[in-house]
């Protein structure tokens, strides 16, 4: 059959690899525009994933199109592997600048945040001469090898984590299996016992787990996590990939807790939807040893030119306040729905990162099948918006739309949301609708 006969997304399953897709509905792209994305047929769809997170400015951003538009036409190399760049370099100034820390610190450049906490854990296990890591039950820190081995999240069962990894569970405010006094005890019963402190370059932390559920932490949980480990001399990662940049209502997430990370990891929203990330830690470990971990294009001027163009305009349109309001706005809107729906069971996040957990028994807080959100998800698209789930137990709607999402947007995304919920009540979707799209 000729592909043009085809439809993109018929097209997409003949040629994409099943191991590198997500697919959470029948939404195939052909443009977008601000904050709507354009799908096969011209029917434009609220986003309000954000495409998982990069398109922080939403999509045809000014700012980004004039810098990358510059940067290629005036292209100052490929690279920064052999010389440097003032896109590249630029950026590293601005990102030290925004960035709290002591002393003196460099910056790593890659393509997204799994290369980046790839990076920082072999970086941190040689420049530390300590080989074991701590991370979270729930947690993902990436893709690669290095990155799958520190994280804890039931997609990835598929991979082992690396040996000696000690994972943690997660507190949860609204599932409270266990405390943070528990896991902090946990912790201390593990470096009394198993766990020797000394060998321990680092552990990482998500100031707010996404994938995980969207979950909040417990006030003073991360602050004592990182006393302890100040008072061992093990490194703090903080991993602000998916929720950093303005997203929760501060520039880093990781301020809301009152960390002072050694490392901390940047990706997705930094590109603005070009591959984009970034380590920024101290000049001793950072500096550990020349040609450490190369990437060719990494820090290239153009992928680096339109992170300047983002950090840039979250400051000059003042984002992060604005996500702090907005998402409140929003936030409410989906609390306001849990009056009508019993199946909202909790609603949670900072700024423009928001969870809505499902539940098919609010007393027990028994989280629905996974069929039931992939159908909320499936009938949100029908009616006019992109989201996702996520969550151990595939029961998490998750919202991360771009910071440019105005309030009238907000109103508009909770009204599908409830007729979305309304519509699988009412069985306008059949688990046949939905088998193709079970994908976390």
């Amino acid at each position: 059959m000729n592909t043009s006969e085809l439809s993109l997304r018929e097209r997409d399953a003949r040629v994409i690899a099943e191991i590198g897709r997500l697919r959470f509905s029948p939404l195939s792209l052909v443009g977008g525009r601000g904050n709507r994305l354009i799908e096969e047929g011209g029917r434009e769809v609220l986003d309000l994933s954000g495409s998982a997170g990069p398109a922080i400015l939403g999509y045809g951003h000014p700012a980004i199109v004039e810098a990358v538009e510059r940067s290629v036409r005036d292209m100052a190399g490929a690279s920064l592997l052999l010389y440097p760049n003032e896109p590249a370099v630029s950026l590293a100034e601005e990102l030290l600048a925004i960035t709290p820390g002591e002393g003196e610190r460099r910056v790593w450049f890659g393509h997204s945040g799994s290369d980046a906490n790839d990076c920082a854990v072999r970086v941190l296990q040689a420049a530390t001469r300590r080989s074991r890591f701590i991370s979270f039950i729930g947690s993902y820190h990436g893709n690669l090898s290095g990155s799958m081995g520190i994280s804890g999240h039931t997609a990835m069962t598929h991979t082992l984590p690396r040996p000696g990894v000690v994972l943690l569970p997660y507190p949860d405010p609204f599932r409270p299996q266990f405390s943070a006094d528990d896991v902090l005890a946990l912790l201390d019963y593990q470096f009394e016992t198993t766990c020797p402190p000394d060998q321990v370059a680092a552990i990482f932390i998500e100031p707010l787990m996404s994938d995980g559920g969207l979950i909040v932490p417990p006030p003073g949980f991360l602050f004592g996590l990182q006393e302890r480990c100040r008072r061992h001399g093990i490194k703090i990662v903080v991993d602000e990939v998916k929720v950093g940049l303005g997203r929760s209502g501060l520039m880093h997430c990781f301020q809301h807790e009152g960390l002072t990370p050694d490392l901390v990891v940047f990706g997705k929203g930094l590109g603005g939807g070009l591959p984009l990330s970034a380590v920024v830690g101290p000049s001793e470990i950072m500096d550990h040893a020349p040609a450490f971990a190369l990437l060719t294009t990494a820090g290239n001027p153009v992928a680096t030119a339109a992170g300047g163009a983002v950090l840039k305009t979250i400051a000059s349109e003042n984002l992060a306040a604005r996500s702090a309001r907005t998402g409140k706005l929003f936030t409410d809107g989906l609390r306001a729905l849990g009056a009508k729906y019993e199946m909202i069971g909790d609603v949670r996040g900072r700024g423009l990162a928001v969870g809505v957990d499902l539940v098919a028994d609010r007393q027990t807080r028994e989280p629905v099948p996974a069929t039931t959100t992939a159908k909320i998800i499936y009938r949100g698209y029908q009616l006019g918006a992109a989201f996702t789930y996520v969550g151990l137990k595939a029961n998490v709607l998750e919202f991360m739309p771009p910071l440019t999402l105005s309030e009238d947007e907000a109103a508009e995304g909770v009204a599908i949301v409830g007729q979305s919920i309304e519509d699988v009540l009412a069985g306008k979707v059949s688990d046949k609708d939905v088998a193709s799209f079970m994908m976390w």
